[in-house]
This record gives C-alpha cells, sequence and structure tokens, in this order.
C-alpha cells in the first residue's frame, strides 16, 4: 500500500520544487544585474558565486542522498528550506564579494538537499520500484519554475528592489515550502548500506552492476546537464550569431520550457510504456539534431531547435531519476544518485564559463561543440545494457 496518495504527493512535492528551483537555480538571471551594480562588483562575480554554490551542491550531494535513505525524504528536504531562507537573507543583506560568496554556499548547501536529486530520492524511497509516475509529475510542476520565477523576481525586483526580493523568496520557503515538506509521511529510520556505484550487490537479485555502467551514467548526466546550463546562460546570443533576429531568439528561447514541459508530457503518455533507457536514448538525440539543422540551415530553423532541445532536455531530467532506479535498484538510491551527480554539478558550475568561450570564439560554430558532446551522451546511452536492469514495470 503506499504511504501517501502519488497525486497528493506529486501536488505537494512538485509546488515546493518549483519554488526551490525558482528561487536559486534561476535567481541569478533576474537579479544578477542589479546586484552587482549596488555592490560594486561584475556581473560575472556574481555568477562566480552562483557556481561556488553549485559545487558545494555536488560535493555534498551524496551524504544529501544518504540521509535520504535513511531518514527519508521529510527531514531533509524540510532543512532545506530553512537553508534556502537562511541564504537567501543573506544574499539580501550582502555588502560585498566575501558576504556574496558566503550568501551562495548556504544556497549550495540547500541545494544538495532540496532540489531534484532530493525529491527524487524522496520518492524512490516511498513508492520503489513504482517511481516513474511521480517522478515525472514532479518535473511536470517544477518545470513551471522559470516561468512562474522569472516573471515574479522581476517584478519584486520592480517594486522592492533585489534585496526586498531576496527576502520574499526566503518567507515564501518558510510559510509554503516547509510546511508542504513537513506534511510529507514521516518513515522509519532504517539503516542505509554503504553504496559504491561501480559494485553495487541488489539483494533481492544478487545482481552485480559493472563499474561501466556508473561511468557511462555519470558521463551522461554531466554532459546533458552541461548542454542545458550552456543554453539556458547562451542562447540568444548563440541565436543571433547565427543570424536570428533578437525578437526571434527571444521567441525561440521562451519556447524551451513548453518544450521541455511537452516532452515530460510525452514520456508519461507515449513514452512511459517504453523502458527508460529507450526513451533517454531517443531524447539524447534531439539536442544534437537540432543542433546540425541550425548550424546548416540558420535562422529560419531557430524555432525547431528549441523544440528539439526543450522536449529533449525535459525527457532527459526525468530520465536523470528514472535511470538509475532501473539500473541499479532502490537500495541506496539516493547516496547513490548522489555520487552519480557530482560530476554533473561540476559540469553544470563551468558551462556558462567554457560555452561562453565557445560562443566567443566561434560564434554559431559552437553549435557543433554541444552537438557533438550531445552525440557522444546519446552513444553512451547506447553502450549501457537494457539486459543488466532490474524488473521494470511502466
Amino acid at each position: 500500500m503506499p504511504l501517501s496518495g502519488p497525486t497528493t504527493t506529486v501536488l505537494k512535492l512538485g509546488t515546493a520544487q518549483t519554488l526551490a528551483w525558482a528561487s536559486t537555480y534561476y535567481l541569478p538571471a533576474i537579479l544578477a544585474a542589479p546586484i552587482a551594480r549596488e555592490l560594486g562588483v561584475s556581473v560575472a562575480t556574481v555568477f562566480a558565486a552562483f557556481s561556488a554554490g553549485l559545487v558545494i551542491t555536488g560535493i555534498l550531494g551524496p551524504r544529501a542522498g544518504r540521509a535520504i535513505d535513511t531518514l527519508g525524504g521529510r527531514p531533509v528536504l524540510a532543512l532545506s528550506n530553512l537553508l534556502f531562507a537562511v541564504g537567501l537573507a543573506l544574499l539580501g543583506l550582502a555588502n560585498g564579494p566575501l558576504s556574496l560568496f558566503a550568501a551562495w554556499i548556504v544556497i549550495g548547501i540547500g541545494m544538495s538537499g532540496g532540489l531534484y536529486e532530493a525529491a527524487f530520492a524522496t520518492l524512490v524511497r516511498m513508492y520503489g520500484r513504482d517511481s516513474r509516475s511521480v517522478i515525472t509529475g514532479i518535473t511536470l510542476l517544477a518545470g513551471f519554475a522559470s516561468t512562474v520565477g522569472w516573471p515574479l523576481s522581476t517584478a519584486l525586483e520592480a517594486w522592492i528592489g533585489w534585496r526586498g526580493t531576496c527576502f520574499a523568496w526566503a518567507g515564501l520557503h518558510l510559510l509554503i515550502a516547509l510546511p508542504l515538506n513537513l506534511s510529507l509521511p514521516k518513515l522509519a529510520a532504517v539503516d542505509a548500506p554503504e553504496v559504491d556505484p561501480s559494485n553495487d550487490t541488489r539483494p533481492e537479485q544478487q545482481t552485480v552492476v559493472p563499474m561501466k555502467s556508473a561511468v557511462l551514467l555519470a558521463l551522461v548526466f554531466a554532459i546533458t546537464w552541461f548542454i542545458s546550463t550552456a543554453m539556458a546562460a547562451h542562447l540568444p546570443m548563440l541565436l543571433t550569431t547565427s543570424g536570428v533576429s533578437l525578437g526571434m531568439a527571444v521567441t525561440a528561447g521562451a519556447l524551451i520550457g513548453p518544450a521541455q514541459v511537452a516532452g515530460r508530457l510525452l514520456e508519461f503518455g507515449v513514452l512511459r510504456h517504453m523502458h527508460p533507457l529507450l526513451s533517454a536514448r531517443i531524447a539524447s538525440a534531439m539536442h544534437p539534431i537540432g543542433a546540425v539543422v541550425l548550424a546548416i540551415v540558420g535562422a529560419p530553423s531557430a524555432i525547431l531547435f528549441a523544440i528539439f532541445h526543450g522536449a529533449g532536455n525535459g525527457i532527459l531530467t526525468i530520465a536523470k531519476g528514472t535511470l538509475p532506479l532501473v539500473l541499479f535498484g532502490p537500495q541506496g538510491y539516493g547516496e547513490r544518485q548522489g555520487l552519480l551527480m557530482v560530476p554533473a554539478r561540476l559540469a553544470q558550475a563551468l558551462a556558462p564559463w567554457l560555452f561562453g568561450l565557445c560562443v566567443e570564439q566561434w560564434g554559431a560554430g559552437a553549435l557543433w561543440v554541444s552537438a557533438a558532446m550531445g552525440t557522444v551522451a546519446m552513444f553512451a546511452l547506447w553502450m549501457l545494457s537494457q539486459s543488466g536492469t532490474t524488473a521494470y514495470k511502466d
């Protein structure tokens, strides 16, 4: 018997995740410029502080996952809301580079136990192998984080300034997200086994997962997070260097969010009857195909590229939750997920800077870089064997 109605869980956790993403990951895009102006630092410095927070997130992710394996997601997610509130309040009080970095480090600690990896581990702890649909449901709701967060942050900044915006987001964590996460079921503590993702024995099947599977999956996650973050940071500039007008570039960028949600709806409908590995393989091909078409055809294909990239990215977000479950099983899922995501978080932190150098050097030719990386991820997924996975149910 499920520990909580899946629909109720999706609504609670999905709403809390939407708020978590909107107030952290999507915050610098709106507040970086006003923060930089008032503190007398460059916008690059603000993003460097954000990147430092992402590095902390990657380092602490396995510990947060292990805590969820042991205690369940309720206390870890609730603690993340308190850390988010403290970090955002510190950001609102920042008066220079040191306090700016300190605030993002606290927020980064919160992100290690408060974003998708923690939510996925919470759902696996609650529903075990039957988690695919609820994982998809969470990503469907939180897929609107930028759609909600960017306009709200913009409106708040215009009304009460960037400091007031930070305080407002901190208050929303305490008033909305914290009660929602505390309303999740309280699970009995269990002893979490030590996890080695390269040699994991599942008691129910006594199956050993080779190091190859762990390395390939970590590589896929790192590449896809790099591409996703690089596109989020540089898409308008990338499109304009491809001959796309600024208006069309903005339109194309605005379509990525809906395309991600459409991809997740596709996963929830048609693709959920497929093995998660197969749907991930299909999704991994979408960015390279769209990038190659844009590089060859140019401006007329900008919309198509945005739709392909967004839909593929939306499905791959779900795959980050379902593939470790199918390949390795539910036992020790949280810690293993955290370990597999360490390279991805580091790649995510470096993506805006490294891909920015590519755009600066090659302009639209940088698309060939992201297309090549996406192709590597696609081949890595094809190298993963479906025969060694745990029993799969859609």
